[in-house]
């Protein structure tokens, strides 16, 4: 203990004297571990830290799946027969989408809803934090109007008091009772402010083995496999397959434990950022590496004392470890300020959505990370350095003019150049893979104008919504006020918005009889108004569009896509054939319209090749007030979203009270969300491979200078019989490029694998392949640019060094 408090308040002082070395040190290791502690914190939130729930690896989503594999949502009818026959779950839940409009206490609001079973918090492991579950009563038809609300409800309208049991809210014009709060760590994919029971979902979605629109989410028993529990819900599948062959047939299930289906592709993409961020350490590390070096070459006769005094080598090299050690750990406490303050920032800027954000933060498990990775990056940069004062011949530092071991550490200076080099190269080839590729998506059209594009959605009074004509007498009034607002050149209804990531795949057949769902090709269906196509400035190509005389009284009519067309109708005109969905009817096609990529810029699936749409006004009593939570009004305009938003929020109140208007976007911030796959690695590599940028021209500078430095003698020497000054600057010159060039070989190798991994996440690259000779040049162009701007002050002062004055100093 004596002899570390020695050594401790002599780094101290050492380290006062040189206080430029120290900063820059302490800097250029608070980015490098401030960048990893940030990546860790999210790696950790969304990858490392369990759900928050009891026992949440039992936890598993149990799917149905089509003869082609992809997973499809059950009806409520299947769960139920899954609920009362399988034997591997302790329990299972139900979970179906329902928005709510609240209109009191206070101002109108919207809700994200679910509908929820009885035993919902039990199969989760989630008790309310107040009140109680629903009972297996209020759970049938007929039964009670309660509410749980969320933790954020709660709060916000009730002041988080407990005498909120018992009180009412207003929604969609009745009167809930609110039994619960739930605690605000459920998220499945969104967030919840309000569960009602089933029972109070519409009919007919609740009731129809054909509405395939519910989660089902299992506890496997414990000691169960999801293998096990696979092979159990098969079993009970296949019995319905017999039992409901027009409805079941052909269906199998696959179930998926609920972490990996929360996170899904994102896992993959935050490991590759994880490993791009422990680059930019290492190249932090080698830099500081390469300052102490520097420092120990400049104190090899300090050194040389010290050893002929009688100190022992161990505590030299112990010396220059205590060194790096500190010098990491105020650089990983000044790291940790900085992704403290960089991390939230950063990812609520992402677009889109991302898993499990509100885990991301400093906590125990990252301080930890913090504190491991500061030790051990102290003890690897302050080795390098000491492990050569050890093997250092130290009877030259001890005469006069002695260079002891210049060349030495020189060379290893040159090799960590290389190095940082090199892994610089990796993290630009990412980068520029990325930016090469949302420069493809950027220039792909979806099939529609997406400039001055506006969607937003705005309930209806909730008189209104209890009669169908009244709805729809409310909507075409909506649209024909917002049609007359100055800035406006078209506005329709939707049930489904291009790039948005919502969802409504229906079955259909040709001709008009129905066969099995199993076996029915599927469309993304869209029920739009008769101004739709104008407004989306998506072509007709064919046919007729729809008109205000297709009513609920009129033929049924649909309008295909031409991806569906050249599918189904190959060299024949499609308009006058008929196509079937099953829960519908027949419809007659009037029309062929152009495709539009619903899925995304880049997206290639079966899924995204035929769309549908249908006439809003011809939805039936019975399915517009399902289908009418989901219209969406879109506005075409020439006036930025900014300035139309307070005509259109005055025309939509100016319908009544009680009408919210909520998820206003414009059409390029969908774009933008829907290629955050791509734009959010593609922002941090890009900030990577900058910081790595800056590092390695450091790095080479740092080399080049100390070596201008140590051939002082050798230079004046060389001009002294006659080098002219061009020479001697191209000869440094030519020193930086020589470790470049080194470092680009060995780079573009491991960036030519790093490329192939790319491709391996087929979501990230696009229009690009993984060793696009563009890239690749232009890195490395851009890196040999930097080497000789980096070399270019330690050249000039190389040419100023006066001959007489070198060589009188030797």
């Amino acid at each position: 203990m004596s002899f570390l408090r020695q050594d401790l308040s002599y780094t101290l002082r050492s380290l006062r004297k040189t206080p430029g070395f120290t900063l820059v040190a302490v800097l250029t290791l608070a980015l490098g571990i401030g960048a990893n502690t940030a990546i860790f914190s999210v790696v950790d939130a969304v990858i490392l830290a369990p759900l928050p729930y009891n026992h949440p690896e039992q936890l598993v989503l149990v799917w149905q799946t089509n003869p082609q594999g992809r997973n499809i949502s059950p009806s409520y009818p299947d769960f139920q027969d899954w609920q009362h026959n399988t034997h591997s779950f302790q329990d299972m839940a139900a979970i179906g989408w329902q928005s709510r409009d609240l209109t009191g206490p206070g101002s109108p609001e919207h809700l994200n809803g679910w509908l929820i079973g009885s035993g919902f918090f039990r199969t989760m492991g989630a008790n309310p934090i107040v009140g109680r579950d629903f009972t297996p009563e209020e759970d049938q038809r007929g039964g009670a109007f309660v509410a749980i609300i969320s933790e954020r409800v709660w709060k916000d309208r009730f002041s988080g008091g407990k005498a909120v049991l018992g009180k009412t809210v207003t929604m969609d014009g009745d009167d809930y009772t609110i039994v619960g709060v739930a605690p605000s760590g459920i998220n499945l994919g969104g967030v919840i402010d309000v569960y009602t029971p089933i029972s109070q979902g519409d009919a007919l979605v609740v009731n129809d083995r054909r509405a395939h629109a519910f989660v089902a989410i299992g506890r496997l028993k414990p000691g169960t496999s999801v293998t096990e529990a696979n092979a159990d819900t098969n079993t009970v599948e296949k019995n319905l397959g017999d039992l409901y062959p027009k409805f079941d047939q052909g269906l199998s299930t696959r179930i998926v434990p609920l972490k990996e289906a929360l996170v899904g592709d994102v896992s993959a993409t935050l490991m590759m950022l994880l490993g791009s961020v422990g680059l930019v350490l290492l190249i932090a590390c080698a830099n500081v590496a390469s300052l102490m070096l520097a420092r120990a070459a400049s104190r090899e006769r300090e050194f040389a004392i010290r050893a002929a005094l009688g100190a022992k080598r161990i505590r030299i090299v112990w010396q220059m470890v205590a060194e790096s050690l500190l010098l990491s750990l105020a650089g990983g406490t000044l790291g940790l300020l900085l992704a403290r303050v960089a991390v939230r920032p950063l990812f609520m800027a992402v677009p889109g959505e991302f898993p499990r954000p509100e885990h991301i933060g400093l906590n125990s498990a990252v301080l930890l990370f913090t504190l491991g990775t500061s030790v051990i990056v102290g003890i690897v940069f302050g080795l390098i350095p000491a492990l050569k004062t050890w093997n250092a011949n130290q009877q030259p530092s001890l005469q006069q003019g002695g260079r002891g071991s210049t060349s030495l550490h020189h060379r290893t200076q040159s090799s960590l150049v290389v190095v940082q080099t090199a892994m610089a190269l990796v993290l630009l080839v990412g980068a520029g893979l990325l930016f090469r590729t949302i420069r493809h998506l950027s220039g792909i059209s979806p099939g529609f104008e997406t400039h001055q594009l506006i969607s937003f959605k705005a309930a209806l009074a909730p008189e209104v919504t209890k009669h169908p004509q009244a709805m729809r007498v409310a909507d075409q009034q909506l649209i024909q006020r917002i049609q007359g607002i100055d800035g406006v050149e078209a506005a329709d209804l939707t049930t489904l918005v291009p790039l948005s990531g919502e969802d409504n795949e229906v079955p259909f057949w040709l001709g008009e009889e129905p066969r099995s769902i199993a076996e029915a090709p599927r469309a993304v269906t869209y029920s739009v108004g008769p101004d739709y196509l104008r407004v989306m400035g998506i072509p007709l190509l064919r046919g007729r569009f729809f008109t205000a005389a297709d009513t609920v009284q009129s033929e049924q009519v649909i309008v295909i896509d031409n991806a569906l067309a050249e599918a189904y109708f190959p060299g024949k005109d499609p308009v006058g054939q008929h196509l079937t969905f099953g829960r519908v009817g027949a419809f007659r096609i009037i029309g062929v319209a152009g495709h539009v990529k619903h899925w995304g810029l880049g997206d290639t699936s079966a899924s995204n090749q035929k769309e549908v749409y249908t006439p809003f006004y011809q939805l039936s009593d019975q399915w517009l007030p399902v289908l009418q939570t989901s219209a969406t009004v879109m506005v075409r305009t020439r006036l930025d979203a900014s300035a139309l938003m307070p005509a259109i929020r005055s025309a939509v109140y100016g319908a009544g009270s009680g009408q919210p208007i909520y998820d206003v976007h414009t059409m390029q911030q969908m774009i933008s969300a829907s290629m955050a796959t791509q734009n959010f690695p593609m922002m941090l590599l890009a900030a990577f491979a900058a910081l790595a940028l800056l590092l390695a021209s450091v790095g080479i500078y740092a080399v080049i200078s100390y070596s201008v430095t140590g051939r002082v003698h050798e230079i004046g020497i060389r001009m002294a019989l006659g080098a002219e000054k061009r020479r001697i600057f191209a000869m440094v010159i030519q020193q930086g490029l020589r470790l470049v060039i080194s470092g680009l070989a060995i780079g573009m190798f491991a960036a030519f694998l790093i490329g192939r991994l790319l491709v391996s996440f087929s979501h990230l690259l696009y229009g690009v392949n993984a060793d696009d000779p563009l890239t690749f040049v232009g890195v490395a162009f851009l890196l040999s640019v930097l080497a000789v701007l980096a070399c270019y002050i330690p050249a000039r002062r190389a040419t100023r060094v006066d001959p007489m004055i070198a060589l009188r100093a030797e």
